[in-house]
């Protein structure tokens, strides 16, 4: 699990390669992450946006941008957890993601949050990294 804390607000992810929807033989690599977001704060905060950056083993970068995560915009008191799942199709099998979520606290102050960049690697490969 990779982990990030920024403002007190701790972020995991866990990511799993999904062998089900994924073909090599089609250059279609997928892997799920589940995120854990922890308020460690003494403030009341919510996820209004997110931003991804996505590298995959050639260097190719993909960028996200969107609000919310999985069609929320979670709002977390002090000590409050959130968590989803979501996923990533790579056409390569190895990549690194990274990124930030962009909060807002109770006084409409917006910051950014950190996520860890974490690898998306094919089980029993040796990474490739650009």
């Amino acid at each position: 699990m990779y982990h990030a804390t920024t403002h007190s607000i701790t972020v995991s992810v866990m990511p799993v390669y999904i062998d089900e929807r994924s073909d090599p033989d089609e250059n279609r690599f997928f892997w799920a992450y589940r995120v854990l977001i922890e308020n460690g704060s003494d403030k009341t905060v919510q996820l209004t946006h997110r931003y991804w950056s996505i590298t995959d083993a050639n260097g190719h970068v993909e960028e996200v941008r969107g609000p919310g995560v999985v069609g929320e915009q979670p709002i977390l008191q002090p000590g409050d957890r959130h968590e989803y799942t979501s996923g990533c199709p790579l056409t390569t099998p190895s990549g690194i993601m990274v990124g930030h979520y962009t909060m807002r606290d109770e006084a409409g102050s917006e910051f950014e949050v950190d996520i860890p960049a974490f690898s998306l690697d094919l089980p029993g490969i040796e990474p490739t990294f650009n």
